[in-house]
């Protein structure tokens, strides 16, 4: 069974792991979307108290995390390009699996899970960024319906700014 829930701090080491297995997942593709500083234990925590870190669990069993905010984000006010829609949207940011659970469709699997916890929230729009470099994360994206809008910038630098409308 698939599931989304809520992260809790009492695990936050655990994602750290995840996020360090990302990190070199990145550099074995050839870029740093991550950096040593970002995202960090902070943000982690953040996030926690927040009530915007999502676990995913397949059967039981924790597969990643995800950053769910229903805030939105500052950085997606200016956006060389266009957004698809002017209307309450649920970012997602840090999405992160772990190493053994890769290529079993589990970005596929997170997305549905996602929208649908989106739809209970009375959001029918994502928005999304990505590095340029991350193709893997842009097939993805298109995959599941989201489309390329433009580039914004994020955390010091351009991004690939998707959305998907519900």
């Amino acid at each position: 069974m698939n599931v989304l829930e809520l992260a809790q701090m009492n695990e936050i080491e655990l994602y750290m792991d995840i996020i360090r297995e990302c990190k070199k997942f990145q550099n074995e593709q050839g870029f740093t979307q991550w950096t040593d500083d970002y995202p960090n234990i902070d943000t982690i925590r953040s996030d926690i108290k927040n009530a915007k870190e999502y676990v995913i669990k397949i059967d039981n069993k924790i597969a990643g995390y995800i950053c769910i905010d229903f805030d939105g984000e500052p950085a997606y006010m200016k956006i060389q390009g266009t957004w698809r829609a002017k209307k309450s949207y649920a970012v997602i940011h840090r999405m992160a699996f772990k190493k053994e659970f890769r290529d079993i469709g589990l970005a596929d699997i997170a997305f549905g899970l996602i929208e649908k916890l989106c739809i209970r929230n009375g959001i029918c729009y994502i928005r999304v960024d990505t590095d340029f470099l991350n193709k893997r994360m842009q097939h993805i994206l298109k995959k599941n319906g989201f489309v390329n809008c433009g580039k914004i910038i994020f955390q010091g630098s351009e991004k690939l700014a998707f959305d998907k409308l519900l």
